[in-house]
């Protein structure tokens, strides 16, 4: 099969499939709760970043499951509206197949780190009594930190978002972060929101001949991140974030809340003990 006719449905782990359980759980939850609120009343909207074609098909079983869009659409009580962005084309032909022609569904095909600041957050305002669950999912350091930190300063937006730590380590976070390439470095600080990862990431050691940089362990850079979400960007509820594993054991991601609302940390601690066991821990 030629590469332009690749069906757009992704193959994924079982780390992935524990990772939509646990969205899917949460949007439940959340929507649920944002539904029951009369006075005032709340419109809330589910949010996708990376929200792909709607469908994947499972590396365990070979079976199609459903993607974390359509998870969000098979939600009860529904959401009041839906945003999925996409950057490849043929993802966005294959969730508007699977939407369907609806008036509460909003499809962009394009980067959401821009569709997101221009076009979707300004439509979750405090004032207009509107509150938003977001997914950010990328596949590796494709976020900016703006998007995160104008989350967290609207005071509107639950977020999951996957810090993907294979990609980092496989390309930024070297032994010697001299020969990193500065492209790679640059996806870091965009992702970081600027260069204070480094001194994260590494500690000055005093060599032989000089002062040199010693890398620290990968959990530095997890808590590091963690401790961003709530200080810089302003989110007051950031529970220790789950890690997903490969089927080797291997950290591929962590899986990142955060919120302005204590009862949303609960539920999500409660719903990250529960999946952990999967082979989240």
């Amino acid at each position: 099969m030629a590469r332009k006719d690749k069906p757009p449905f992704d193959e994924i782990g079982h780390w992935s499939e524990i990772k939509l359980d646990i969205v899917k759980e949460y949007a439940a939850a959340y929507s649920k709760i944002l539904s029951a609120r009369k006075s005032p009343a709340f419109h809330h909207v589910y949010i996708d970043g990376f929200a792909g074609p709607g469908v994947a098909v499972s590396r365990t079983t070979g079976e199609f499951v459903p993607g974390s869009p359509l998870n969000a659409l098979l939600v009860e009580p529904p959401f009041k509206e839906y945003y999925f962005i996409d950057i490849e084309a043929k993802k966005i032909e294959a969730l508007e197949k699977v939407a369907g022609q609806r008036d509460d569904i909003h499809i962009f095909h394009g980067d959401c780190n821009q569709v997101l600041l221009q076009h979707v957050f300004p439509n979750v305002q405090y004032k207009d009594f509107r509150r938003g669950l977001c997914l950010l999912d990328p596949y590796g350091l494709h976020f900016n930190w703006q998007v995160i930190e104008a989350a967290g300063r609207m005071a509107t937006i639950d977020m999951f978002l996957n810090f993907p730590l294979l990609d980092a380590q496989r390309n930024v976070l070297w032994c010697n972060p001299e020969k990193v390439k500065p492209e790679q470095r640059e996806r870091m600080t965009c992702s970081w929101g600027d260069e204070s990862w480094r001194d994260v990431a590494y500690r000055q050691v005093r060599g032989l001949f000089a002062t040199i940089e010693e890398k620290k362990g990968p959990k530095a850079v997890v808590n590091g991140f963690r401790a961003r979400l709530g200080k810089k960007a302003g989110f007051a509820y950031v529970p220790e974030p789950i890690p997903m594993r490969n089927s080797a054991g291997r950290i591929i991601y962590y899986l990142f809340f955060a919120s302005q609302k204590p009862v949303a940390e609960k539920i999500v601690k409660d719903i990250f003990k529960k999946h952990g066991s999967r082979g989240g821990r």
